[in-house]
């Protein structure tokens, strides 16, 4: 005859058990002895040390095959996109411009330098070239001064009430970039590098929020990063590279690939020279209208009202709640 159940009782409930470890092993928690098998332990050790036994996401030479290209991108993404949303970055100011410009003071370190050699080498061609090179980029140094102070007004413009809303993104390098990483920490903000990595030694520049330097694989995914959040483009005289970030913006801006952005071209002098956007409009591979899609400026001063000017215009705010796209 069958007890009936007392619904008066209260039910026996076990002790949880614990999240890891058990009080019995399993039977595979332990490996083959060898009384068993004098040849067992070998055998085992001989899998756990092969590649295809490696979980795949602590397997390097796995991930760095070419077969794996898809991952590699994805997390080349993801990394970056993940601590930036930690950080609560959702608008930056991105600044482009050329590794070789530096403050003046270690320009002139290095005419003295050079200087020093050629009167030792007066007839060395290659020393005189390397000097004019240099007194030309003494030139320039003043730019090293405008990307300092312009980082500076942006970082102390982006302060607000969820914290520093404006941040100062650049590709983490010397030269430009580093004027206004330093000027973002000169103003006490965090401020954001994006390095790449190269077949040669490189070292970003210090003035990088230490948490906010990321280093890319892929170029591509580096440049979706740029163009994520930004507000606005600045660009200083550079070379290449410069020049790589500054035509695919334009480009995507000019598609409509990307919702228009203002960029700034920072020292009219160099860029009418080195970019005659009026000889590609008169030769007819640019419209009239793309003239428009950028403007020259001096001046830090200059920088930013630009901006400020370009988004009222626009009906859009320099920095907002909404999410980005």
């Amino acid at each position: 005859m069958s007890r009936k159940h007392n619904e008066s009782e209260a039910p026996q409930i076990p002790v949880p058990p614990h999240p890891y470890s058990r009080s019995e092993p399993l039977p595979w928690h332990l490996p083959k002895p060898s009384q068993d098998d004098p040849g067992a332990p070998g055998r085992l050790q001989a899998i756990l040390d092969s590649p295809s036994y490696r979980q795949a996401d602590r397997d390097l030479e796995y991930l760095d095959q070419y077969e794996s290209r898809g991952v590699r991108l994805q997390i080349d993404y993801q990394k970056p996109e993940l601590l930036l949303e930690q950080r609560g970055i959702r608008h930056t100011v991105v600044v482009f411009g050329s590794t070789r410009i530096h403050e003046a003071a270690s320009t002139r370190r290095l005419i003295g330098e050079l200087q020093k050699q050629l009167a030792g080498k007066p007839g060395d061609t290659e020393l005189q070239r390397r000097l004019a090179t240099a007194e030309r980029l003494l030139a320039k140094a003043n730019y090293y001064e405008v990307a300092r102070e312009f980082g500076q007004m942006v970082s102390r413009a982006g302060t607000g009430p969820d914290g520093f809303r404006l941040v100062v993104m650049t590709g983490g390098g010397p030269g430009m970039m580093e004027a206004a990483n330093r000027g973002a920490w000169d103003a006490g903000s965090p401020t954001i590098g994006l390095n790449i990595s190269l077949p040669h030694e490189q070292y970003p520049n210090p003035y990088i929020t230490p948490d906010l330097c990321f280093r890319f694989h892929y170029f591509a995914l580096r440049k979706l990063h740029f163009l994520l959040r930004t507000r606005a483009l600045v660009v200083f005289p550079g070379g290449y590279g410069t020049f790589d970030e500054l035509f695919e913006t334009l480009t995507l801006i000019q598609t409509r690939k990307i919702r228009p952005i203002p960029v700034v071209l920072v020292g009219k002098a160099y860029w009418q020279r080195a970019f005659d956007v009026d000889f590609l409009v008169d030769e007819g591979v640019i419209d009239e209208e793309d003239r428009d899609l950028f403007w020259f400026a001096e001046t830090a001063q200059q920088i930013w009202s630009g901006i400020l000017d370009w988004h009222e215009a626009n009906g859009t705010p320099l920095v907002s709640d909404s999410s980005f796209g």
